[in-house]
């Protein structure tokens, strides 16, 4: 699947943060908490048990949910013990979009997706040690509980005015979708699980994005009104570009973890991409460098941001978390290759697919001319301006210069299945061929 499990040695040794509470406060990764001078104390104290939780909405996990799984990491690595909760009740449920509700899907389809999520959250904890992780599923503990148990036992503990307020609620009841009674319960489902590990596990502590705060401390208030007892939440801020924009969506498209809804290349292009004013902050919450490298990256982002040394850093970082360094190393050799500076020929087929679908491209017979392709690929504007690119020797095919306009496809890779057509030193384009 991916290859994560390479980078579970990392141990957290960077001197500069007395505790991964600070730490974690040093990378933004802390937009909303319970008490923080308690989270402080208790995080920096014996080890204490935390979960999180993801939903099997999607057959995989996508760089929001990443955030969290690199927050699980921080914590275990600083001693503490991670749940990974997957959730195959709630996932039948879903939690409430801001928009309409979510179609549900069927059974057999959201137990497929909690074993894919499952396997990809396992990547990102160790199993061994004092510490290990655990795997939990809140199926195992809702799958038997009737309705009138949980409305007795667990629904008299909310209130309705409370509920009302959580911003989730709130923002549908004021649209035009409104909300159903099954979204609007799943704040008590989520309520249930936090307080289902405190008791069977001594779980203190829920991490989850801020757009959950809600559902978090939903949790946190069941368990001091049904057990006395005391835990905690943390926020972590929604990742957005520094020009406003959403973060992680291509073309309306997510930023999938599985390889095959985002392939490598796609995902270190991605990263690759990242503007100046946000590849710091990124290098901050997506990659466990110390905070003396990430301080000299942004020098060299402020004084010499055209090397963009950072970006390369950023995208090598992530893609061999995600991906493992195998994955990495091809989706650079393919970037290379393609402008020329390697052999496209020793590029894995998977990989150059991969890389040429996320260029503009085309599928086409191998009677096509040369010419036409530039027109159809739109590289160039007209055959007459392709013809000219040709003449002047600035148009290549698999990194060879095209001699003649009337050249096709069968008489110059002959062979091929797919080909690289290029204009000038960076304009590229895909030729898939019939």
């Amino acid at each position: 699947m991916s290859g994560t499990s390479e980078n579970l040695s990392i141990q957290h040794n960077d001197p500069s943060f007395p505790s991964v509470w600070e730490e974690l406060q040093w990378r933004g990764l802390v937009h909303v908490s319970t008490d923080e001078v308690e989270l402080q104390r208790v995080l920096s104290g014996e080890p204490i048990t935390f979960y999180c939780g993801f939903d099997p909405t999607a057959p995989s996990l996508h760089l929001g949910n990443l955030v969290q799984l690199l927050v699980m990491r921080r914590l275990q690595l600083a001693g503490h013990k991670p749940l990974g909760l997957v959730g195959g009740s709630t996932g039948l449920i879903g939690d409430p979009r801001p928009s309409a509700e979510r179609t549900l899907n069927t059974k057999d389809v959201v137990a497929d997706w909690v074993n894919r999520l499952r396997g990809q959250v396992e990547n990102y904890l160790s199993f061994e040690g004092d510490n290990a992780a655990r795997m939990v599923n809140n199926l195992d503990w809702t799958a038997s509980l009737s309705a009138i148990d949980f409305l007795r036992d667990v629904g008299k503990h909310y209130r309705v005015g409370t509920m009302l307020k959580k911003d989730a609620v709130s923002a549908r009841l004021n649209s035009e979708a409104g909300i159903s009674y099954t979204e609007f319960s799943y704040q008590i489902l989520q309520g249930y699980d936090f307080l289902e590990l405190y008791r069977t596990y001594g779980c203190t502590l829920q991490t989850g994005g801020s757009d959950q705060w809600g559902n978090l401390t939903s949790g946190t208030d069941l368990i001091h009104r049904v057990e006395r007892g005391s835990a905690h939440a943390i926020g972590t801020p929604l990742i957005t570009n520094s020009d406003g924009t959403k973060f992680g969506k291509s073309e309306g498209n997510a930023i999938w973890l599985d390889p095959e809804m985002t392939s490598p290349y796609a995902f270190y292009q991605f990263w690759l991409n990242t503007d100046d004013g946000d590849v710091i902050p990124r290098l901050k919450v997506f990659s466990f460098l110390s905070r003396e490298e990430i301080e000299r990256l942004e020098s060299v982002v402020a004084e010499q941001p055209f090397k963009r040394e950072a970006q390369r850093v950023l995208a090598d970082e992530v893609t061999s978390l995600v991906h493992g360094r195998a994955a990495t190393d091809a989706a650079i050799a393919a970037a290379q290759a393609l402008f020329g500076q390697g052999d496209l020929e020793s590029l894995d087929p998977r990989t150059l697919e991969a890389a040429l679908r996320e260029l503009p491209n085309t599928t086409t017979p191998p009677t096509t001319t040369l010419a036409q392709l530039l027109v159809d690929t739109g590289l160039s504007p007209s055959l007459s301006a392709a013809r000219r690119s040709i003449a002047e020797g600035g148009v290549y095919l698999d990194n060879v210069k095209v001699q003649s306009e009337t050249q096709t496809l069968a008489e110059t890779v002959p062979d091929a299945a797919m080909a690289v057509l290029r204009r000038g030193k960076k304009t590229l384009a895909g030729v898939f061929i019939e």
